[in-house]
């Protein structure tokens, strides 16, 4: 009876997760979009307007990341040049500017895929010892 009831629970917790990581295509398209471009693969161009005037005041096309600073009213633009280095951009935004973020070459992309990429700098290498093998286990000798 308790394997059934161990059962019963696994397979609704695997239930409740398919329906929690359910999406649209278009949700899984555009997450995978925007996870490629912020690994500086996808060229875009993103284009500063000033809304009294109707006028651009800034340009910047290449391969980049783009984050929105809201709290501190600002974009924060990260470019990959050819040699490899990065430059780091911040623009104030206010009511009367805007932006536009255009994708310009697009990218072959899947609606289905999903990864998972741990970066080896980020996990910490751990080592654990048995200590009944350690030379230094005085142990009773059961």
């Amino acid at each position: 009876m308790k394997i059934r009831k161990t059962l019963v629970a696994a397979m609704a917790a695997v239930t409740a997760l398919a329906l929690v990581s359910c999406g649209t295509q278009a949700d899984r398209a555009s997450y995978n979009l925007s996870r490629e471009a912020d690994n500086f693969n996808v060229p875009r161009r993103v284009v500063m307007i000033n809304t009294i005037t109707d006028k651009p005041l800034m340009e910047i096309v290449g391969y980049l990341s783009i984050k929105s600073d809201n709290a501190d009213g600002q974009l924060e633009i990260t470019v990959k040049n050819e040699d490899g280095s990065f430059k780091k951009h911040f623009i104030g935004l206010s009511p009367t500017i805007t932006y536009t973020l255009e994708d310009l070459a697009g990218t072959d992309i899947s609606p289905y895929r999903y990864q998972i990429n741990y970066l080896p700098e980020a996990i910490i290498p751990i080592e654990l010892v048995d200590a009944s093998d350690s030379p230094a286990w005085e142990g009773d000798g059961r």
